[in-house]
């Protein structure tokens, strides 16, 4: 085995992996944050040079004297952070995270799939409903056209209107988006 292979999973001098390293053995989880403290956690894990994921959505706030448009966290008190099993105690010592969401007591790592297809339900700036509700399984779909293509999802029909569910299984959350049939293609 060479010295490259054998040192893989230890940290270098500085106590960091290196890129390619960090890469190859991190997994995503999703931190339960204190309340409103989604940015703040975030920009403290990039600050660390912990990879961080905020999906954010722009919303209209109304102000007594005022409309204004901001920023919000898609889903509230969650972060999601890519990182190596053995910086699981370090990264939840940041100020405001709280926990790990967990499975049989260990946190439960996320699929890069599913973090991917968050991505692009945020950046293609859809039409988003979170709701924690059960939903019965329907027909997996794919988003073929648009700014969501490559989504992979559930089908499902609410109030007579299509939509696609992109289920983040560990967090029991599901993101209802609307989109056109004629845009989806059944997965087998």
């Amino acid at each position: 085995m060479s010295r490259d292979l054998r040192h893989r999973d230890k940290p270098n001098v500085s106590g960091e992996l290196t890129n390619k390293e960090n890469t190859l053995n991190s997994q995503w989880f999703a931190i339960y944050t204190r309340a409103r403290n989604e940015k703040k956690v975030h920009d403290r894990f990039m600050e660390q040079g912990i990879e961080s994921y905020l999906p954010l959505v722009k919303t209209l706030r109304q102000w007594s004297d005022r409309k204004k448009w901001v920023e919000v966290p898609l889903l509230s008190s969650y972060v999601f952070v890519k990182v190596p099993q053995y910086r699981l105690r370090e990264v939840i010592r940041v100020d405001g995270a709280a926990k790990y969401i967990s499975f049989e007591g260990k946190p439960a790592a996320i699929p890069e799939k599913q973090i991917n297809n968050l991505r692009l339900l945020v950046d293609g700036e859809a039409d988003i409903e979170v709701t924690g509700e059960r939903l019965l399984p329907g027909d997996p779909v794919e988003v073929t056209t648009g700014s969501l293509r490559g989504l992979t999802g559930e089908l499902i029909k609410i109030n007579n209107r299509n939509r696609v569910v992109v289920r983040i299984d560990r967090l029991d959350i599901n993101l209802v988006v609307k989109i056109q049939m004629a845009f989806l293609r059944k997965l087998r």
